[in-house]
C-alpha cells in the first residue's frame, strides 16, 4: 500500500467509539455470564460471517464451558452503508443443532431483519435453547421487533468499522470500533 493509500485508508476513521480495552473487558464479562448460565453444559457458538468472526474468536477463547463453533453467512448490505432490506443466507450450518444450546454471536443489530430471519430459521431446527449475543446494537434503526438476549454496547446511528466490521471488506482488522467517515 502506498503512503497516499494508507493516509486515505486511515482518513476514513472518523473517531474511535469503543476502545480495544473496553471491548475486551465486555467480552470477558459476557464469557463469565455464559460460563455461569451453562455450567459445563456443551454449547454451540454460531458465528454470523463475516463481521462476527473476531468477536466469536474472543468469546470462544474466554469461555471455559465446553463449546463448539458453527458458521453461517447472511448478506443485507452489498457494498453500501445502508441495509438493502433483503436478507439472504449464503452459508448455512453444517451440523444438526437439535442437541445443542445455541448461542448466536452477532457483530451488530441494525434493522433487526437479518437476526430475526436467522433466529426463526434456527428455532425451527429445535435446539435445546437459543440465545443471541450481539457486540453492538443500534436500537434507533430497528424496523422489526427484535431484541438480543445480551448486548455488549448500544450505539447511536453511526456506520461503524473495526473489530470484524467492514466497509467494502476493509477495516475488519482494527482492534477497536470506529465511526466511518467519507
Amino acid at each position: 500500500m502506498s503512503e497516499n493509500s494508507v493516509a486515505e485508508y486511515q482518513g476514513h476513521i472518523k473517531r474511535v467509539l469503543i476502545s480495544e480495552e473496553e471491548i475486551q473487558a465486555a467480552v470477558k464479562a459476557t464469557a463469565k455470564k455464559i460460563d455461569e448460565s451453562y455450567d459445563g453444559t456443551p454449547i454451540l457458538l454460531v458465528c454470523i460471517l463475516k463481521g462476527s468472526f473476531v468477536f466469536l474468536a474472543d468469546v470462544c477463547k474466554a469461555v471455559t464451558v465446553p463449546c463448539e463453533v458453527g458458521f453461517m453467512a447472511a448478506k443485507s448490505y452489498y457494498q453500501s452503508t445502508e441495509s438493502s432490506g433483503n436478507v439472504k443466507i449464503t452459508m448455512d450450518l453444517s451440523q444438526d443443532i437439535s442437541g445443542y444450546n445455541v448461542i448466536i454471536i452477532e457483530d451488530i443489530i441494525d434493522t433487526g431483519r437479518t437476526l430475526k430471519d436467522i433466529v426463526n430459521l434456527l428455532k425451527g431446527r429445535n435446539p435445546l435453547s437459543l440465545k443471541v449475543i450481539t457486540l453492538l446494537d443500534k436500537p434507533s434503526r430497528r424496523v422489526v421487533d427484535f431484541k438480543a438476549d445480551e448486548t455488549l454496547f448500544s450505539i447511536d446511528d453511526y456506520f461503524v468499522i473495526g473489530y470484524g466490521l467492514d466497509y467494502g471488506e476493509k477495516y475488519r482488522n482494527l482492534p477497536y470500533i470506529a465511526e466511518y467517515g467519507e
